[in-house]
């Protein structure tokens, strides 16, 4: 019935806008409309070049006041007596919303609504039909306040630099679409924008230095695209940004220090790039960060001892950044922290037993790390976490059987341990004395008394039972 539908309105598409228009009496339009004229067609010009519905003008041919249609809302204007559109959307969320033609476009009579202060077309053009948008559609005489054009991956083409002529513009989201091309440095000028997204896009180049100029900017999210180059150091100017989402693009190159200037910042994700470390100590300043993601990036340092003392952490990601090192006790103190990925590294030493402790942490990936020694984390919260819990793929962490016997089943990957001493993150003594330690060449070493204890072991083991565990194992006393 749908595609009936579709199948006639095309037929009748040519003639759409000009036979409906006449079925609206002057007196109507001049009475009880409460609307200019010019303002109303140009409303339906708009409205028939969207909608896959040749009545909605006979349906609404008042709008603003006995037919409304609640994509559409209206204002007086101060020293005016009628009514200007200063709303319009588009999209599956609104009651009653007809769907969008196939070739749907966005007319130029949307300049005649001089008052439109919002205008947002969600799931509008879908059909890769190339729709790109008209530089003419955006000019020095708008007030146009919000421009949301989201998933529409019809949408294509430039972004147009002629955005930057709606200076009042506090939003301008066109997240989910096909555009492509660079980032108009252009938009640099917007000095009121609050809320600038860009993400799952197609764009390249390198992010303009001019976007470090909106400092009333709080959200800027350019995730999921192509771009390319170092993060410019002016993006330390946003000093009102409470997220920053850079993440699935191609940036390279190192953090930039001024990013430590954002005290407000909440989120800061820059994952899957190839940003490259140290992560600069700056970021220390970061009081207010909840949400930390690096993951999937060439770092290669140790984990930065900064990130200990922000206190404020929820979400820490770290996961497949070549990390080296071991893991900082001082994360034992990040008492707000919900989630913590630390997989796919190269850290070494031992489990910090104090991670059992954080009250809120409801995921722990250590997997795919050189981590050793007995896992001394407390049975409640090894039973909290459950699976959420990934110790997998550290060849020298073990568990004492007895103490877990009925929680072998969350530790997946940990071997028994049998009878060796628990690594720390101490090195070797190799002098006289006591100590306990870990090798280089892998030994765990204990000190028994007149003589030490060198302990190597090479084992195959499944965690579910001892009776697959083999060990080959070499004890040399000396005196």
């Amino acid at each position: 019935m749908d595609t009936l539908h579709h199948l006639l309105f095309l037929i009748l598409l040519s003639f759409s806008v000009l036979t409906q228009l006449p079925m609206v009496k002057p007196s109507e339009l001049d009475g009880t409309s409460n609307m200019a004229n010019e303002e109303l067609f140009a409303l339906f010009e708009v409205m028939g070049d969207l909608l896959d519905d040749s009545t909605w003008v006979d349906a609404h041919p008042h709008p603003c006041t006995d037919t409304p249609w609640p994509g559409i809302q209206c204002e007086l204007v101060p020293g005016d007596t009628l009514l200007h559109v200063t709303k319009l959307h588009v999209g599956p969320d609104v009651a009653t919303t007809p769907a969008c033609k196939s070739n749907a476009m966005l007319s130029l009579s949307i300049l005649k609504l001089p008052h439109l202060k919002t205008l947002s077309l969600f799931n509008c053009f879908v059909k890769p039909q190339n729709v790109s948008l008209s530089s003419s559609l955006f000019t020095n005489y708008s007030v146009l306040e919000q421009l949301v054009l989201m998933s529409n991956p019809g949408l294509t083409g430039d972004i147009p630099s002629s955005l930057s002529h709606l200076t009042r513009l506090r939003v301008l989201s066109l997240s989910q679409n096909s555009f492509n091309g660079g980032i108009p440095k252009e938009l640099g000028q917007l000095m009121q924008l609050q809320q600038l997204d860009l993400s799952y896009n197609f764009l390249t180049g390198e992010i303009p230095q001019e976007i470090g100029g909106l400092t009333s900017l709080t959200i800027l999210d350019l995730s999921w695209n192509q771009l390319s180059g170092s993060m410019p150091s002016s993006l330390g100017q946003l000093s009102s940004l409470q997220k920053m989402d850079l993440s699935f693009n191609k940036l390279a190159g190192n953090v930039p220090q001024d990013l430590g200037h954002l005290e407000k910042l909440v989120l800061l994700d820059l994952s899957r790039n190839s940003i490259s470390g140290p992560i600069p100590d700056t970021l220390s300043q970061l009081e207010n960060l909840q949400y930390f993601l690096i993951e999937n990036n060439p770092i290669k340092t140790n984990i930065p001892a900064f990130v200990g003392a922000l206190k404020k952490l929820l979400v820490l990601g770290l996961s497949g950044c070549g990390l080296f090192g071991p893991v900082p006790d001082s994360f034992g103190s990040l008492s707000n922290l919900t989630a913590l990925s630390l997989d796919r590294n190269s850290l070494n030493g031992s489990i910090p037993s104090n991670l059992g402790a954080l009250p809120h942490l409801g995921q722990l990936n250590l997997s795919q790390n050189h981590l050793v020694g007995e896992i001394s984390l407390s049975s409640e919260f090894i039973t909290r976490l459950g699976k959420r819990l990934d110790v997998r793929d550290n060849k020298e962490l073990c568990i004492d059987q007895k103490r877990y016997q009925n929680l072998s089943y969350y530790l997946e990957g940990a071997p028994p341990c049998i009878d060796s001493p628990k690594a720390t993150n101490n090195p070797w003594v190799d002098q006289t004395g006591t100590g306990s330690g870990t090798s280089k060449s892998g030994m765990q070493t204990s000190d028994g008394g007149k003589g030490r204890l060198i302990v190597a072991h090479l084992g195959l083991s499944d965690s579910s039972s001892l009776f697959f565990y083999f060990g080959f194992y070499l004890i040399i006393v000396y005196f």
